[in-house]
């Protein structure tokens, strides 16, 4: 009886312990990776959606050749880019010449980049076999290449290895160097039809531009407009890495460069949206300031109808 009573003691201690193993892993996400191939240094950004605890930075230096891993929970959901031109003092007060946070400092702190700047867009699922969903915008301009590949769970590389700056309308270009970045026409020109808002503010009234399709020849895998789904979101199961590659060799996100890129706005083709049976309801801060808060950040056609509405009017 002694011998049946320690057995089962020892087994119910077992079970607990692998009980605990599971939910432990369960709750934690996949690491992202940032690794920085540009010859000049970069400073990520961290912003979690709205509602979700920020990660343990939201801004560091990241100098040429290095890489830095992060942990996310499950369930996270968040944008993340780099900024470049930066000068930080000794005190660390400063800013940077492109996709700055306004805070002043290396740490973003719940504050967005802003415009122009190339995003990647995430949504992870919330515990083992459930779907992550992930994205890279040029909706809010572009200024850097940028890719995000997938560590097991067979997800695809998705991103923009293109360097839009060499080919960006000048109505539209800012800085040069190592600074230089390219607008959306939304943020350049603020009209509806850019910015899929007012009469414009569906599928089948918001169409793509000139502007939004030399974008999207240049990164066929990437968000150019607020309605461009159809091949822009990816999804995949048992990711336990992302890596965030910023210039990353060409190869790696191959595409075709427009021969003539057209600079004048035009409108063209039919849009074909994915479904949207996948969407979770989408959560604001309707008191936070500009580019300081995010919705749920599910990477969709509601998603960014919803950034271009709260972050660009």
């Amino acid at each position: 009886m002694v011998e049946w009573t320690f057995f089962l003691h020892s087994l119910s201690v077992l079970l607990l312990r692998l009980f605990l193993l599971r939910t432990s892993a369960a709750a934690e996400g996949p690491a992202f990776t940032f690794m920085n191939n540009c010859r000049w240094t970069v400073w990520p950004g961290i912003l979690s959606g709205a509602g979700r605890d920020q990660l343990s930075t939201t801004g560091f230096e990241l100098p040429s050749g290095s890489l830095r891993s992060i942990e996310a929970p499950a369930g996270w959901s968040g944008r993340l880019w780099a900024r470049t031109g930066c000068v930080f003092d000794a005190s660390g007060g400063g800013s940077c010449a492109t996709a700055d946070c306004g805070t002043g400092e290396v740490e973003c702190r719940g504050k967005g980049a802003a415009p122009p700047a190339t995003l990647a867009e995430f949504t992870l699922g919330g515990g083992a076999g459930e779907k992550d969903f992930y994205d890279v915008s040029l909706v809010d301009g572009y200024n850097l290449p940028m890719v995000v590949q997938g560590g097991g769970g067979k997800c695809a590389t998705t991103g923009c290895a293109e360097d839009v700056n060499a080919r960006c309308p000048a109505e539209l270009r800012v800085g040069e160097g190592d600074a230089a970045a390219c607008r959306s026409a939304c943020d350049a020109f603020g009209r509806p039809e850019f910015c899929c808002s007012g009469e414009f503010a569906s599928p089948a009234a918001c169409r793509p531009t000139a502007y939004s399709e030399l974008f999207k020849t240049a990164c066929p895998k990437s968000y150019s407009y607020a309605f461009d789904d159809a091949t822009s979101i990816f999804t995949c199961a048992g990711a336990g890495e992302f890596t965030v590659i910023f210039c990353p060799d060409a190869t790696i996100s191959s595409s075709k460069s427009p021969a003539n890129p057209r600079t004048s706005p035009t409108t063209t083709g039919d849009v074909t949206v994915e479904s949207d049976a996948w969407l979770a309801s989408l959560v604001a801060d309707s008191g936070s300031e500009r580019n300081s808060a995010l919705p749920s950040m599910l990477p969709s056609m509601a998603f960014h109808f919803f950034v271009l509405l709260h972050f660009v009017a």
